[in-house]
């Protein structure tokens, strides 16, 4: 179960290179507790008043609400987009033990 207090945080970058630069600080800095990269996500939005498309690397983070406004200050110093996609959504349910090991790797001293 959850508490509402752990995320799922969806980032998109537009390269592995940097899909693994970013996660690799998150992951050591222990803002994250793992992140999949998913390769080949085909991106479609409007930019400058135009639809655009890209292909872009998919970083799909598990963290926590206190850890987020840290997360979102890292990436954005990283991350070579001007706006780049950093969104949170909070987990509802999940599998008990996989939780606990979320919280467990997450660094808890974190301001909200």
């Amino acid at each position: 179960m959850s508490s509402g207090a752990d995320i799922v945080v969806f980032i998109t970058v537009p390269s592995i290179d940097e899909a693994e630069k970013i996660s690799d600080v998150l992951l050591k800095s222990k803002l994250v507790a793992c992140v999949n990269v998913v390769r080949g996500v085909k991106s479609r939005f409007w930019w400058k008043g135009a639809i655009e498309e890209c292909e872009e690397v998919l970083l799909i983070c598990k963290s926590s609400m206190k850890a987020f406004h840290r997360l979102l200050e890292e990436v954005k110093k990283m991350h070579s987009y001007s706006v780049p996609e950093i969104i949170g959504v909070p987990i509802i349910i999940g599998n008990k033990e996989y939780i606990k090991w979320l919280r467990e790797n997450i660094k808890d001293n974190f301001k909200d």
